[in-house]
């Protein structure tokens, strides 16, 4: 039977760490434009910042679709499904932000997170509604590990060229909206 919380006791919270890998949702206000669902779970890419707040580090793609949608309209779903153990699924509903390196805040947010290479935001999301439901039809996975693709990409890349192909590539989501702001 769902359930809604408060806020992420240490018991969801628990359950949240557990997980690797989440989904990330957002759309844009207009009824064209394309709704984005992301995978996500790099290991110590994600931190619950309070019982209400959580953030992930949102790291150098192809798109920008969190990221413009965010700054168009706030809205976001983050759900988190076990693929191994008991079934369930967590869902925060909520307002998210993007702060971006050269933002005030950045740096004390970082330091909940691992290092790694072509951060290029962190994501966050203050909860509105958080809720479980059974999971009873997702399957059951087993994990092998990480992906190491994206720190051989930006170690080919370095630096200044991070910084290129963000300019070439995220500068507005597919519908034609903005996103990053900051000096990429």
């Amino acid at each position: 039977m769902a359930k809604t919380f408060e806020g992420i006791d240490p018991k969801l919270r628990a359950f949240i760490d557990r997980q690797k890998m989440f989904f990330v949702a957002t759309a844009p206000l207009t009824p064209d434009g394309h709704v984005n669902l992301s995978p996500k779970g790099l290991g110590g890419t994600f931190a619950v910042l309070d019982e209400r707040t959580i953030a992930y580090l949102d790291l150098t793609g192809s798109g920008v679709e969190t990221i413009a949608h965010l700054r168009e309209n706030g809205r976001i779903c983050v759900m988190f499904c076990a693929f191994e153990g008991p079934p369930r699924i967590v869902r925060v509903h909520g307002t998210g932000d993007v702060v971006e390196p050269s933002d005030e805040e950045f740096e004390s947010l970082r330091a909940h997170f691992d290092d790694y290479p072509a951060v290029r935001s962190i994501i966050r999301v203050r909860a509105s509604r958080i809720s479980d439901s059974c999971g009873y039809g997702v399957p059951l996975y087993d994990y092998e590990g990480e992906r190491d693709q994206l720190q051989r990409w930006a170690d080919r890349k370095g630096d200044d060229g991070i910084v290129q192909y963000q300019r070439d590539n995220n500068a507005e989501s597919l519908d034609g909206l903005p996103s990053l702001l900051g000096d990429h």
